[in-house]
């Protein structure tokens, strides 16, 4: 009885969400923005925020127009993953962070998920400068860069756990997931799916634009750009794991 109440104990004590540091890190460093416009709803301090930490890929082609020029480049490519258009914006993006974040996170760690993260960021605005250019354009948002956790996370959270025998005791030891292959990846069902599906329906939002179906405003660009880079780059960091 005295065991079962320690259990039970124990179990009472561990968090709802057991999320590694790094992703809580992000987490407040993504909503601090968000709170600070919605609090001290100031449009210049707005305007500010997104002018020098916002993507805007005419920089590229006109950087006359604004300030710092083209050199704001250099950084705007990696902080505009910083910023978000509004709370539902920023609600979507947390909770897909949590999700496909964590398990890279554990993985390979801190340095590699944040390397991860702002590569494919940085992957997600090229494609959408490449798409929008030479209309002005503005890029904010973690998509991009969770797009491209998401891609290395297919590459190993659908495979089956591998597991050893000891050499000397006999004991059995889980190894972990193993890193698919893209052969892998198309022979399993849920990878296969999840990528073909996560794949389309981004392609087909400028379709529903096109037809006059809906308004979207989504960067499916910088979904797309960080997802493909993520899942082209997951071997890069496995010796680190």
């Amino acid at each position: 009885m005295e065991n079962e109440d320690e259990n039970t104990k124990n179990t009472a004590k561990q968090p709802i969400f057991n999320l590694p540091n790094i992703i809580i890190a992000l987490l407040i460093i993504i909503w601090l923005p968000q709170i600070f416009i919605s609090f001290f709803p100031n449009e210049n301090i707005k305007q500010l925020l997104i002018i020098y930490f916002g993507f805007i890929p005419t920089r590229f082609i006109a950087p006359e127009q604004f300030p710092l020029g083209s050199l704001a480049l250099t950084w705007t490519i990696f902080t505009h993953a910083l910023l978000h258009s509004g709370w539902e914006h920023l609600f979507i993006n947390s909770a897909w962070l949590m999700i496909f974040g964590t398990p890279v996170a554990r993985r390979y760690g801190v340095s590699a998920f944040l390397l991860i993260f702002f590569l494919s960021a940085a992957a997600g605005a090229l494609l959408f400068a490449l798409v929008t250019l030479p209309e002005l354009s503005l890029l904010v948002g973690a998509s991009g860069g969770i797009a491209g956790l998401t891609g290395v996370a297919i590459r190993f959270m659908f495979q089956p756990i591998q597991v050893a025998k000891h050499p000397e005791t006999g004991e059995i030891i889980v190894l972990g997931r193993s890193l698919a292959s893209f052969a892998e990846m198309w022979n399993n069902r849920t990878t296969k799916y999840f990528t073909i599906v996560w794949l389309a329906i981004n392609a087909a939002i400028p379709l529903v634009g096109i037809f006059g179906l809906a308004e979207i405003n989504i960067a499916w660009q910088a979904h797309i750009g960080g997802f493909l880079l993520g899942l082209f780059i997951a071997p890069l960091f496995e010796s680190k794991a």
